[in-house]
């Protein structure tokens, strides 16, 4: 952090995440630590390449300005990710209720006798954050559970027989699982059963009540058939 008479500025070194053909920012805090109005200017020996927002501003009395600065994207990395770029900030005392529109070139202008702080900032490249490396074979994450080795990658007397123990019960118990799975299945198979023999004994019952009336009627039509026979032949005869 720089302290001067007018500014804080923080911090002193612009760090960029250097990554080929990729846009990089990073912020600069200036903090009026004086009850006037602050006026400040930022230049760089490369303007091209960076792109400072806002670049001349006014900071009120004891309060603070953000500034971003923004890198192009770079088609090639520099030799060693070394960076000869610089920044100057230079800030001067302005009169009180001023805005950005009132600062000019001559406000900075240290032969007209205007008392000028500068403030020179580095450029440093930094290697981009790395992203997490993947979880290796045999780590204890995502693995299944399993008895601790000693030293020597052997598992103890204790550690075997309780883990062995373990294995028993979780074999007894999915064994009762399914067991249960496979009375239940019998038991609906069992009621399936039963209830298709009662529906087959219904239909045999009607079958059997259904043939009984057919058989009756069919012996009392063969009746009146005879009759009516007899009838019309005792007709004939007299006739």
């Amino acid at each position: 952090m720089s302290t001067g008479e007018l500014l804080n500025i923080e911090p002193l070194e612009l760090k960029f995440p250097f990554e080929l053909k990729k846009q990089i920012s990073c912020s600069l805090q200036l903090s009026n630590k004086t009850d006037n109005y602050v006026a400040f200017k930022v230049k760089t020996t490369n303007p091209k390449k960076y792109c400072v927002r806002p670049n001349t501003g006014i900071v009120l009395p004891r309060s603070t300005c953000d500034i971003i600065v923004t890198m192009q994207a770079q088609k090639d990395a520099p030799p060693d990710m070394q960076c000869k770029d610089k920044f100057l900030l230079q800030s001067v005392k302005t009169n009180d209720g001023a805005s950005a529109k009132d600062i000019n070139a001559e406000m900075f202008n240290k032969e007209a006798g205007h008392v000028v702080e500068e403030c020179k900032l580095k450029v440093v490249y930094v290697s981009p954050p790395q992203p997490p490396s993947p979880v290796p074979e045999g780590s204890d994450e995502g693995s299944s559970p399993r008895g601790s080795l000693s030293d020597n990658g052997n598992m103890n007397a204790a550690e075997f027989t309780s883990a062995t123990k373990t294995l028993e019960r979780l074999g007894s118990q999915e064994k009762s699982a399914e067991a249960r799975l496979l009375i239940m299945k019998l038991t609906e198979e069992k009621n399936n059963v039963l209830r298709q023999n009662n529906n087959l004994r219904q239909e045999l019952e009607l079958l059997k009540c259904g043939g009984k009336k057919g058989n009756g009627g069919l012996s009392l039509m063969f009746v009146i058939l005879i009759g009516l026979v007899g009838v019309f032949l005792g007709y004939l005869v007299k006739s």
